[in-house]
């Protein structure tokens, strides 16, 4: 079944979904589906109920290991024979069954994550799927260069130079709980048209649909073992995933505390590895800026699915002319957004993943009130089932207070006044991320001139948090090391290997 329209109610799961849940999923290891070793399971939660939602293996060491193998087997059969058109045609197939399954990945994702089904369809579904195709079209365009050298040794002799780019080889993945299957793709996608294998490793929280995504990938044509997926926790099935000496790269989308972890073992072993961490966006909001696009600002810039976003523009530096109205507006809109189950996409503000994220946030939300911030909005908890949180937002916000320099990956965001620009530039920069940023202005010469002043891997003008498959994306400072997207993700998936040949 194809996605439904995207802002459709969900009244009722799919027989497939229920059969899926019912059955428990099973790890993609080489050709097989099976559960761990050891018999353990995790258990899945729905977080808009806060119940069992399914078991999934809880994979360790040696499924990771077995995995491994099976990667490393491929890259030595079919697969690494397979011609560029060839690994194209399979992805684009890939891309196909996406979509053809996509009401069933959207719903089993809601279930999973808790976010607005209309999320899941669009991003989840759509864009998963035509992130494919944007990298399966890269399958065939990977090319190397020729080079003049100038070697004198012996006097008189000639050289021939050139470049080849070759698949780095088996690559570790380790995917988060916002976006469960779009960031299963954005490491697959690429890995897959370079010619490399993949070990998956997803969130321990949200592991249903790239469970699904490696059952997808078999049907697809996938030599078994080009793509594996091994559900379990960080500490075992991660650990092992990045320790392991059959794997040539690691690429992580998460914590900047867990890519600090990742990133020293990838240098003990001299592994390649891109990390795309966290962040602590800022929108600067010049006089000038167009008022009507407040609203967008926040529900898109701040609160998309529900300010679980790494590049959540949750601090926001309105200029003093239109501080009082920013403040008003952005209270009104965020005040009156509906809160509930993401299986109705008339819900704006939908459940935290897990009761431990819900605590965090909370917890947030409490440092802001005791550090002396000024809450806008009631500061009543939710009451209800599943792990939902109260939207706040908060002024009178210093820049070492908690809720400014800390990730709180969730619907809280501060808003500060500034008069002279330099000082909005200072205080955007004053954090130690810099995944993305935006500037709101009507002026050219206010975007020209300060643009180049923020370190943000991504900033955009009167807009923001919008990436694009052909966009780089990644940060500055401890918002992580490498780019996804566009040209440059290849390069993060590829080896370049000089060749020099004596002519006579």
């Amino acid at each position: 079944m194809h996605v439904a329209r995207p802002d459709s109610l969900v009244s009722e799961i799919l027989p497939a979904v229920s059969d899926y849940l019912d059955s428990p999923p099973r790890l993609v290891i080489g050709a097989e589906k099976v559960g761990a070793a050891d018999g353990r399971t995790l258990d899945v939660f729905n977080p808009a109920t806060g119940k069992k939602l399914a078991e999934v293996p809880c994979g360790g060491a040696h499924e990771i290991d077995l995995a491994v193998k099976r990667a490393r087997e491929a890259l030595g059969g079919d697969w690494g024979r397979m011609r560029p058109v060839e690994r194209q045609r399979i992805m684009l197939r890939l891309a196909d069954l996406i979509e053809a399954n996509g009401e069933e990945l959207a719903q089993l994702e809601t279930l999973n994550n808790g976010k607005s089904v209309m999320l899941s369809r669009l991003v989840e579904v759509g864009n998963s799927s035509n992130y494919l195709r944007y990298m399966a079209g890269w399958a065939t365009k990977i090319e190397g260069s020729t080079i003049d050298v100038s070697i004198a040794v012996p006097p008189g002799a000639k050289y021939q130079a050139y470049t080849r780019k070759e698949p780095v080889g088996v690559v570790g993945a380790i995917t988060p709980w916002n976006f469960p299957l779009n960031m299963a793709i954005w490491k697959i996608a690429p890995a897959l048209a370079c010619g490399n294998t993949v070990v998956l490793k997803p969130a321990e929280e949200t592991p249903l649909t790239s469970l699904r995504l490696g059952e997808l990938c078999l049907e697809a044509g996938l030599p078994p073992g080009v793509v594996n997926v091994v559900t379990g926790t960080g500490a075992e099935a991660g650990a092992a995933l990045t320790s392991h000496p059959g794997v040539n790269k690691l690429t992580f989308t998460g914590s900047t505390e867990v890519g600090k972890i990742i990133g020293i073992q990838a240098m003990q072993d001299m592994k390649r590895v891109t990390l795309e961490l966290g962040g602590k966006a800022p929108m600067i909001m010049f006089d000038d800026m167009d008022m009507d696009q407040l609203a967008m600002a926040a529900g898109v810039g701040v609160l998309f699915n529900s300010g679980q976003t790494c590049c959540a523009g949750t601090r926001i530096y309105a200029q003093k002319g239109i501080y009082d109205q920013v403040c008003e507006v952005m209270a009104r809109t965020v005040g009156g957004m509906a809160i509930g189950s993401g299986l109705d996409p008339a819900n704006a503000i939908n459940p935290m993943v897990s009761a431990k994220h819900q605590a965090h946030v909370n917890a947030c939300v409490a440092s802001g009130l005791d550090q002396g911030a000024t809450p806008l909005l009631s500061s009543d908890a939710y009451q209800g089932d599943g792990f939902f949180v109260t939207p706040q937002i908060f002024t009178d916000v210093r820049q070492d207070m908690k809720i400014m320099q800390d990730e709180v990956f969730g619907p809280v965001f501060t808003i500060t006044p500034f008069d002279d620009p330099d000082d909005a530039i200072r205080m955007a920069n004053d954090t130690r991320y810099g995944l993305g940023a935006s500037i709101w202005t009507t002026n050219l010469n206010t975007m020209h001139r300060y643009v180049p002043q923020i370190q943000a891997g991504t900033v955009w003008v009167n807009a923001h948090n919008l990436p694009d498959a052909n966009m780089p994306f990644g940060g500055y400072k401890q918002s992580g090391i490498g780019r996804e997207h566009g040209r440059a993700a290849l390069d993060a998936y590829l080896e370049t290997k000089s060749v020099c040949v004596a002519v006579r």
